[in-house]
């Protein structure tokens, strides 16, 4: 096999194992995919570079998440714009996919600040009312062991600050893909460069958007919780109230796919329209969690009636065909189902905050 083409197919497979998030380390994702294709030992010099890999990753994203992804990486400079301007003090620098442009699902925003006392960078967000939790864990980079105190930020995509030391400020990171001086942009080059890559923005108009947005499971539980006062009727719903019904399908859908996220956020708030408007609950939850879901989790949530109509055969063969042609076809049916079966009398049920808990810890999982 041609050396070119060998690199290729590897950096391939590679690709995939990592979007797929199979793999998270390049060097692991490289021999595992090696292994696979060539099933024997393969030259260091025929393994693709970390950036070609890097390549392929986006070129899966484009693919599987169109203009969602376009989408999602203007929100998510905004999104770290607005935290580095409330961390403005510890000198903040925008790194990583979400400044060079390689985002893709479950990207994460990360961000370094410069600062002797992780505390002080922790009341600022205290302060803000921004929600957070510390972690401390030690790595080995340059040959040396360090102390990492990343602060994870959870809104509408996670955020990852990490902070050092005031005297690094000017440090040179070196980026773990290409080897060479890692990109990072400061308040103004970032402010810059949205207005370079989206010509007319009105960038305080934007950003007060991001200020006014809470915390996205807050606003889920903020959703969830009047369902308990939801009376359905006995005949479609024995089993009583929406929300004994709601933490029944996201039970059920947990069981199918566990680490699906946008497919068990569908499963959980599908019905949160039935305490704002119960004759078009679909419309009003969607309006109500605009913003705070992706397009994937709101499109399964605006079609599961229509899953239900084509079950029973009475939904049109006009509409049976777009739904059908969708990518997400068998998992609309699969959270129909997963609706039909969440009608069980006295079964067990977690809790809000334990379902709410467990989707928190899977966004967690997907960004490591």
């Amino acid at each position: 096999m041609a050396n070119d083409k060998l690199r290729r197919q590897i950096a391939w497979e590679a690709a995939r194992l990592m979007y797929e998030r199979q793999e998270r380390e390049y060097y692991r994702a490289k021999l595992k995919a090696a292994r696979r294709i060539c099933r024997t030992w393969v030259k260091p010099q025929d393994l693709p570079s970390n950036a070609e890999i890097r390549d392929q990753i986006e070129l899966l994203a484009r693919m599987f998440e169109g203009s969602r992804r376009t989408q999602n990486l203007k929100q998510m400079r905004l999104e770290a714009l607005h935290l580095m301007r409330l961390l403005c003090r510890f000198r903040p620098r925008l790194i990583g996919s979400t400044l060079t442009g390689h985002i893709r699902q479950g990207s994460d925003i990360d961000i370094h600040v410069f600062s002797d006392s992780v505390e002080a960078v922790a009341n600022t967000l205290e302060q803000e009312g921004i929600a957070f939790f510390i972690e401390r864990k030690r790595v080995r980079k340059d040959g040396q062991d360090r102390l990492n105190t990343p602060i994870h930020v959870d809104g509408q995509f996670p955020i990852e600050i990490t902070v050092y030391p005031a005297n690094m400020a000017h440090h040179v990171f070196r980026s773990s893909i290409t080897g060479k001086p890692m990109e990072r942009a400061s308040i103004a080059e970032l402010e810059q460069l949205l207005r370079q890559e989206y010509p007319g923005i009105d960038l305080e108009a934007e950003l007060a958007g991001v200020e006014h947005r809470i915390d996205r499971f807050q606003m889920y539980e903020i959703l969830l919780t009047p369902l308990e006062n939801v009376k359905q009727s006995a005949r479609y719903h024995p089993e009583g109230d929406a929300l004994y019904h709601s933490l029944q399908v996201f039970d059920l859908a947990r069981e199918e796919l566990p680490y699906d996220e946008e497919f068990l956020l569908a499963a959980l708030l599908h019905d949160v329209g039935k305490a704002i408007d119960p004759q078009d609950h679909v419309r009003a939850g969607l309006e109500a969690l605009d913003g705070y879901i992706t397009q994937r989790t709101a499109w399964l949530i605006a079609h599961h009636m229509e899953g239900h109509l084509l079950r029973e055969g009475r939904l049109g063969a006009r509409a049976r065909r777009r739904l059908q042609q969708s990518e997400d076809f068998e998992t609309l049916m699969l959270l129909c189902d997963c609706d039909r079966r969440g009608r069980q009398v006295g079964v067990q049920v977690p809790s809000v905050q334990e379902a709410l808990d467990y989707i928190r810890d899977l966004a967690e999982m997907c960004r490591e």
